[in-house]
């Protein structure tokens, strides 16, 4: 499945540092505001050391990762949602994403504009959710003048929707994102066809200086206390660490580097792990000679519909999965070791598919 995230903020926080830095797709990153004019798009691998251990034992011709899409988002400036600055534009590019990666910044360096002039992350924050909110009333308005010419034939389920919607109004006026907000019957559908911006799940990234990168720093702790009350996944990241980290050549170098600044990983893996448990992804593998692969689905997926994201085919005929938990597979080294450990699981259409299975599905066309 094709997962997209968009890295927005306001101008000058640090997106399009952050995105070379995933993607290394040499993103202008320059030191004025909507240096990004046309959305950047890049592909990223997923690192998953599961993957790698298969691959190591099963010595296939190839190893596949799954990936993950990145756009990078012309930078908001208050009036967005009027068309001020480039408004409408990076509205638009942020209807398109299935999550959102809204970077702050957190940290002060007078060789960097900001373009309100001080450093005030929540503040920062408020201005992006202000624009998202007015565009996404504009989108309310839309559906209730529709309700109303509909409701003339008396219709309860659509006098109910009406008034649901405007309750819904209220609270986004109010400042409530839409994702903060239970909704349920008839509403609940209508939200996902409105397609709400604020509604989209969202991951604070803190872009601090190196030396706030384990403990944060005022502007964090702020910023933190400011979201908690939100469904929101908050981390904090070094851009200048991970700018420095692209730059070394080998693996060695990089590791000793992330010691040297106190990090187990480069924060770009936690981003992506982040980003995976923001829309509740998995990951599961098929594993043969000519490849070793990860696939992407929904947790929850049945294993039809697992089966279909390799190709329409496997999921129209399928027949059964056949199936191996990752820690059996590591465990005897080999498909034909779990076989005859009898630990190889035969599934049909209502299994659901678990994080790290192993897959091999069995379908007739």
């Amino acid at each position: 499945m094709g997962l997209k995230c968009g890295i927005v903020g306001l101008p000058n926080v640090g997106k399009s540092t952050l995105f070379n830095c995933l993607t290394s797709a040499g993103a202008l990153a320059a030191n004025y505001p909507f240096a990004t004019k046309d959305p950047n798009v890049g592909v990223i691998t997923v690192p998953d050391k599961r993957l790698d251990k298969l691959a190591e034992l099963v010595k296939p011709q190839k190893t596949l990762p799954t990936t993950v899409d990145i756009v990078d988002i012309a930078g908001l400036i208050k009036g967005a949602s009027k068309g001020e600055g480039l408004g409408n534009q990076f509205l638009a590019n942020i209807r398109e994403v299935d999550a959102i990666i809204h970077v702050v910044r957190c940290f002060e360096d007078e060789n960097v504009v900001h373009v309100d002039g001080s450093i005030d992350p929540v503040r920062d924050k408020e201005i992006i959710d202000t624009e998202l909110i007015l565009k996404d009333l504009e989108t309310i308005d839309k559906r209730l003048e529709r309700a109303r010419k509909q409701s003339k034939a008396g219709d309860k389920e659509i006098l109910k929707l009406i008034d649901d919607l405007e309750a819904l109004k209220t609270r986004m006026e109010d400042g409530n994102p839409a994702r903060n907000i239970e909704t349920e019957g008839l509403l609940a559908d209508v939200m996902g066809e409105m397609m709400l911006l604020t509604d989209k799940p969202v991951m604070y990234v803190c872009n601090v200086d190196e030396e706030s990168v384990l403990d944060g720093n005022e502007f964090t702790k702020k910023f933190e206390q400011a979201v908690a009350d939100e469904n929101a996944e908050v981390m904090k990241i070094s851009a200048a660490i991970e700018a420095d980290l692209t730059e070394l050549e080998s693996e060695e170098e990089r590791s000793e580097f992330l010691q040297e600044m106190g990090l187990e990983v480069p924060g770009v893996h936690l981003v992506i792990e982040k980003s995976y448990k923001l829309l509740d992804l998995i990951t599961y593998f098929t594993a043969g000679e000519k490849e070793v692969r990860a696939w992407t689905v929904r947790r929850g997926t049945l294993a039809p519909q697992a089966a279909g994201v390799i190709h329409s085919d496997f999921e129209k005929g399928f027949i059964r999965a056949e199936v191996i938990a990752y820690k059996d597979f590591v465990e005897y080294k080999s498909e034909a070791a779990v076989k005859e450990a009898g630990k190889q699981r035969v599934e049909g259409k209502d299994y659901v598919v678990k994080d790290g299975d192993v897959m091999h599905f069995r379908f007739n066309v």
